[in-house]
């Protein structure tokens, strides 16, 4: 049986101690303000009607949620990783939490970079994943011993989860995802249609695709669960935090009017202009993801993103 420590109790880190625990693993979560609350109700607002089992153990002490661990989930959000977590000993650890550091444009393993780090991925909601409905997803390490360490303490009859290679690429999908998933409701909200929802999910993933293969990834890991499948997801669900901002900015709302009624975290925000600085570094051209971090940044209204993406000159697809 493995242990699994679980550090961050918002949605996503709550399901994936619950999917640990239909694996068989013994599992230690951590939050960091309302775990005797949680422990209390047996249940979190994160996760309405979700009813956390007496055998997942809950603590605001991370020590005690990290002793005697084989593996850790890492879920706090990108923004906070650093500060949180960055004191830690190194240790055999999967990050699930997707974006770009806004300060460094570094991906979540380049903050920490442990030795034993790897990521988990893919197209999931939380509240399906808590309530146990069939899910993929992807581990991915460039330790082929902590990804089938992950698979083992996360799988289950439920979930099912692919082993990749290329961190970078499953890094890459899950944080521009977000970005395009903003997009994607900034066309709906806007009422652009069905036909420029397409247009901006098809050539988001092109876009996605020449950033994985300039970090170094792999084309099939943007064509797989942890890009186009996570982008379809994101990009098609008013589900989405992301998308569900992106529409309130489409129907004219202030970026931070529409914060103001996110429930989460919205990484995309963050991510945009943090993930054009690494796309510039690197010389890749993200138009669409440039868009966005015009229209948050309020130098560009959804209507003229619009218009100045179909401007741009013609080109072979």
């Amino acid at each position: 049986m493995s242990r699994v420590a679980v550090l961050g109790a918002g949605a996503w880190g709550t399901a994936l101690a619950l999917s640990a625990l239909r694996a068989g693993s013994q599992v230690s979560l951590w939050a960091r303000s309302d775990a005797a609350a949680m422990a209390g109700s047996r249940a979190t607002p994160r996760l309405p009607g979700i009813v956390l089992p007496p055998e997942l153990a809950i603590t605001g002490d991370m020590q005690v949620a990290l002793a005697g661990a084989d593996i850790a989930i890492l879920a706090v959000p990108v923004q906070h990783l650093r500060a949180t977590l960055g004191g830690l000993a190194p240790r055999p650890a999967l990050i699930a939490s997707k974006g770009v550091e806004a300060a460094s444009h570094l991906f979540p393993t380049e903050i920490l970079g442990w030795p034993e780090l790897g990521v988990v991925s893919g197209p999931n909601f939380a509240n399906e994943i808590a309530a146990g409905l069939p899910a993929a997803g992807v581990v991915a390490s460039a330790d082929a011993g902590l990804t089938r360490a992950g698979i083992a303490a996360l799988a289950g009859p439920r979930l099912r989860l692919y082993a990749s290679a290329d961190v970078m690429g499953v890094q890459a999908g899950g944080a521009a995802k977000n970005v395009l998933g903003i997009a994607a409701g900034c066309a709906m909200g806007a009422g652009f249609g069905e036909n420029a929802r397409a247009a901006l999910i098809t050539r988001g993933l092109a876009e996605l695709s020449r950033l994985v293969l300039a970090l170094g990834g792999r084309a099939e890991t943007a064509a797989g669960l942890s890009g186009l499948g996570d982008l379809m997801l994101t990009a098609s669900s008013p589900s989405s935090r992301n998308t569900a901002l992106g529409m309130r900015l489409g129907e004219g709302l202030s970026l931070e009017e529409a914060l103001a009624r996110s429930r989460g975290v919205a990484e995309g925000v963050a991510t945009a202009p943090a993930l054009l600085a690494r796309a510039q570094a690197l010389g890749v051209e993200l138009p669409i993801c440039a868009a966005v971090a015009e229209i948050l940044a309020g130098r560009l209204t959804v209507v003229a993103a619009m218009e100045a993406l179909l401007a741009r000159p013609f080109r072979a697809e």
